[in-house]
């Protein structure tokens, strides 16, 4: 994407579709001597690149399949549908892929409906119903599993991994390609599988991050690639390259890959690949900020995938273009093709994507000078990634809760199979009693013993299972990274807090949330391994710089949240000063680099009382966001903070929400700023690179 710091996370997504929808399983022989099966996979390798030439050749195949088997006949269905995909002929692709749904039912074949599933979840995913795209392609890997066909299970096996990885499931993804490689490996499998799952797992390496394993298996790739002798999967293969390339600080070798693969795909008139290239080639040139030459080649692939009626590709070619033109200034285009591009990453519910988007998305804003519009994109990218952080947080608790009460039911068991021997011994007991009277005192202390080392065992039980009852409360309550409460906590904390409680007007509470700066660039240099131990240097100077009484928390991604019960309202400023000054004046020792971090504030007094009504600490919390937003868009390494609110009679909390900078400059908010200091400094005293300021007395000066 363009500008993307992460590079080419969007060219993830496009090859991700591209390999699901077109994914060939079979060598092709030569269409003189092959079989009729032969000739339709020889057909369906080539509708990937020219899908136009590959639909008549089917097309004249069609009288032949009167006498074909089953087989045959559901394989020449699924690539009519592939074909008429790719040209955007979506209502006939989906047409045919419910006739080879219905062909396998008839049959009882659940390979054939495997194959009709996957089809339908291909023609789902091109008019961006990705979710109901993911849900037939996991049924159509269930289906695929239980068949004895390597290749269908294969292509199952890969699809199922890319759309984990398209819902950002990692994870589950990485375990899905790497045995979809295992599959396709000889003796079992076959070159073409082996090349398709190898690309798709390089593909998902880079989204991860994992720039050594991706090149060990983009090695792998390209050596099994040039064993096929096609130009084609060497193109798709030079397009991994380049994300691999451009995404891990490679621009030359990246370029040099693209005018590979475009050479290639002309030479093919495959222009569905070309429009991708040339998306790829203007993202390659905005990372050198040449706008120019970037928003001709986006013009470019907007023209083609606009032919094509490729919809991902357009999209990513609108944004590059909107991208292109804002850094030259020309901020309405500019906006209005970024906002239709990130419409289709909206439409296909793709939170990942949309999140990397929306965050280039405000950079390019502000670089343009539009702080209000950098301001809105923030908002919109950092709700994207709380819900992200708050959905795996509840699988990760879902999935421990899960295997708490498998070891809990087990036990359970374990309890219950003790208990029926007891009562068996009982009976036989009884049965002794009445034959051989004078066993009788032998045989109670028997039981007693057997009582007694029940006894003892389900007191053990009742131990361990309090013992984890209390770590499950621990993981609950604390984020797992920094040992900082969690924002589940922090939550159920503030719904039972008080806050009719009297005390004095010159001792208050205080919120205050801060955020990294540029964070993301801590990632992409030095690895997400040192974005953590950045993370947990941040929440040790926190627990330095605050009282064992104040709340921590973790309240998402690289955001932290402290709450204080009580201070001095005239010392408010002062704890910002504090945080900023505690935080920029450390700097990290990692690996060979010296890590130095600012941090931006958003604060105010708690409770906030406008109108003489405290508000709810959730809106407070906003407003404290707000506030923090302020702080970024203003320059970063800076703390906003809320003090009260004026003329309160002559406006409402709705519009002052609407718009906080709009409201203080129209004198209804009072805010006040700290100016952080440079980071790696070590000031001798906090006033060196601190200052706190009245931002009505800023707003004066300027």
């Amino acid at each position: 994407m363009a500008g993307s710091r992460n590079g080419g996370w969007w060219q993830t997504k496009r090859r991700a579709l591209v390999v699901a929808v077109a994914l060939t399983l079979a060598p092709a022989l030569a269409l003189a001597q092959a079989t009729l099966d032969d000739r339709i996979l020889d057909i369906r390798e080539q509708s990937r690149f020219v899908p136009d030439k590959a639909l008549a050749q089917l097309l004249k195949l069609q009288p032949e399949l009167a006498a074909a088997p089953s087989n045959t006949r559901a394989e020449f269905l699924s690539q009519m549908s592939a074909a008429r995909m790719r040209l955007g002929q979506n209502d006939i692709a989906m047409e045919t892929a419910e006739q080879v749904i219905s062909f396998g039912k008839s049959l009882h074949d659940n390979a054939i409906v495997a194959k009709g599933m996957l089809a339908k979840a291909y023609v789902l995913s091109a008019q961006a119903d990705v979710e109901t795209a993911h849900r037939i392609a996991f049924d159509a890997e269930k289906l695929a599993l239980a068949t004895t066909d390597t290749a269908l299970k294969v292509q199952a096996t890969i699809t199922a991994g890319q759309s984990y990885a398209e819902q950002g499931n990692f994870p589950a993804a990485l375990v899905k390609l790497q045995h979809a490689v295992d599959m396709a490996r000889p003796p079992t499998g076959d070159a073409i599988s082996l090349v398709a799952a190898l690309n798709a797992l390089a593909t998902l390496h880079v989204q991860m991050k994992e720039y050594e394993s991706a090149s060990e298996t983009l090695d792998e790739l390209l050596a099994e690639t040039e064993k096929l002798k096609s130009p084609g999967r060497m193109s798709m293969a030079k397009n991994t390259e380049y994300a691999l390339s451009i995404d891990s600080g490679q621009p030359k070798r990246a370029l040099r890959a693209l005018l590979q693969s475009l050479d290639l795909e002309r030479k093919m008139g495959a222009e569905r690949m070309v429009g991708i290239t040339l998306v790829n080639l203007a993202d390659s040139y905005l990372k050198e900020h040449d706008y120019a030459r970037a928003a001709q080649y986006a013009q470019d692939a907007l023209r083609s995938t606009e032919q094509t009626k490729d919809k991902s590709a357009e999209a990513t070619a609108r944004i590059n273009l909107g991208q292109a033109y804002l850094g030259m200034g020309r901020l309405a285009e500019g906006k209005k093709h970024y906002e239709a591009g990130m419409t289709r990453y909206e439409q296909e519910n793709n939170r990942p994507d949309l999140q990397a988007a929306l965050r280039e998305y405000g950079e390019a804003l502000e670089r343009a000078g539009d702080l209000a519009g950098a301001v809105s994109a923030y908002h919109r990218e950092r709700a994207i990634s709380n819900e992200l952080f708050e959905k795996r947080r509840q699988q990760a608790m879902l999935e421990l809760q899960e295997k708490y009460e498998t070891e809990k039911k087990q036990r359970q068991i374990e309890l219950l199979s003790r208990e029926n021997q007891v009562k068996g011994t009982e009976i036989d007991n009884r049965r002794l009693q009445q034959r051989v009277w004078w066993l009788l005192a032998l045989v109670f202390a028997l039981a007693a013993a057997v009582v007694g080392l029940l006894y003892r065992k389900v007191r053990h039980t009742n131990a361990q299972l309090e013992v984890k009852n209390l770590e499950l409360k621990a993981q609950s309550t604390l984020d797992p990274l920094t040992s900082l409460y969690n924002r589940r906590h922090f939550q159920e904390f503030m719904r039972g807090l008080n806050m009719q409680e009297k005390r004095s007007d010159d001792i208050v509470g205080a919120l205050f949330l801060l955020d990294v700066d540029h964070f993301k660039h801590i990632n992409d240099n030095y690895g997400h391994a040192a974005g953590d131990a950045v993370l947990k240097m941040i929440a040790e100077n926190l627990r330095i710089a605050l009282r064992e009484t104040d709340m921590i928390v973790r309240w998402g991604g690289e955001e932290f949240l402290a709450f204080l019960p009580a201070i001095p309202r005239h010392g408010v400023d002062e704890v910002a000063r504090r945080i900023l000054t505690g935080i920029s004046s450390q700097s990290l020792k990692y690996q060979e680099h010296q890590i130095s971090v600012n941090v931006s504030v958003g604060f105010s007094p708690f409770p906030l009382v406008p109108g003489g009504e405290p508000l709810p600490w959730e809106r407070a919390v906003n407003l404290v966001d707000m506030a923090l937003y302020l702080a970024k868009a203003h320059g970063r390494n800076r703390a906003y903070g809320v003090r009260g609110f004026s003329n309160f009679h002559l406006t409402s909390m709705e519009v002052i929400e609407q718009d906080l900078e709009r409201a203080w400059r129209g004198g209804f908010v009072d805010l006040s700023v700290v100016l952080g200091g440079d980071p790696g400094t070590h000031p001798t005293t906090p006033t060196e690179h601190t200052n706190v300021v009245s931002i009505k007395q800023a707003t004066q000066k300027h």
